[in-house]
């Protein structure tokens, strides 16, 4: 990686979090410009941010996953495979990605957005996504470096949409999970609202009545989505809760 005289304070921030990226990533790059250029919003640097990188990742994205459907299920019509398709190329299914990269402590935001809780906002986090996949494919060249860090990203959620977990939202399947087991429904309270509409950022945290599970907490550009962001993880802790 280059070396850097002075640097801004989020591109020093960005080359200290480089290599931990990249190794999440499991890709290396030879211009280190692009994966900066993917993380930088357009309220940093309107003529260098991710923007025109996302709506390559985004044809991209939409076709590896085309691909890998038509290819897993040979068996489901266009109707379904697009339908499939849809899901796992949504905002909140690219958010649920970019968490687990946590992406949110690499990009690079204005003054202003990172006040008004850019960092966890959905379109944003989902927009890097995308543009990550398009700077991997400029910098190799190379398609199967693209299809196999999707399908990495995929490998669960496909096999998931296959069985029509993932086409109902966090906060249904949370319900479920909960009448399931006999427990008592969750409880959704708003902890705080940052900003002013329409760039607000809510504060919602999720509790269950199981012995050993905690509060979840999180954010979202709507209640809505705070709150599924909230079940998702919710559900990820009770089942390692009940599988431990």
């Amino acid at each position: 990686m280059p070396k850097y005289t002075t640097l801004p304070t989020h591109f020093a921030t960005f080359e200290q979090g480089y290599p931990a990226l990249c190794l999440k990533l499991d890709y290396t790059f030879n211009d280190t410009n692009l994966l900066k250029r993917a993380l930088t919003h357009r309220s940093y640097d309107p003529k260098m941010s991710y923007e025109r990188l996302e709506f390559l990742g985004d044809a991209l994205l939409g076709a590896v996953i085309a691909e890998a459907l038509f290819d897993r299920f040979p068996r489901h019509d266009e109707g379904k495979l697009t339908r499939m398709r849809a899901t796992l190329v949504r905002q909140e299914t690219l958010v649920q990605i970019a968490q687990k990269l946590e992406l949110s402590s690499h990009l690079i935001l204005g003054v202003g957005e990172r006040k008004g809780g850019g960092r966890h906002r959905a379109s944003i986090l989902a927009d890097a996504v995308e543009a990550i996949l398009a700077a991997v494919y400029l910098d190799s060249g190379d398609i199967e470096r693209v299809k196999g860090l999707v399908k990495c990203w995929y490998k669960t959620l496909i096999a998931e949409v296959g069985e029509e977990k993932v086409l109902k939202d966090a906060k249904s399947r949370l319900q479920e999970w909960l009448q399931g087991n006999k427990l008592s429904l969750p409880t959704y309270t708003l902890m705080d609202t940052i900003g002013n509409a329409p760039n607000q950022t809510f504060i919602v945290k999720c509790s269950v009545a199981m012995t050993g599970c905690t509060p979840i907490t999180e954010t979202g550009e709507s209640r809505r989505i705070a709150e599924q962001k909230c079940a998702e993880r919710m559900i990820n802790q009770l089942n390692r809760l009940k599988n431990a």
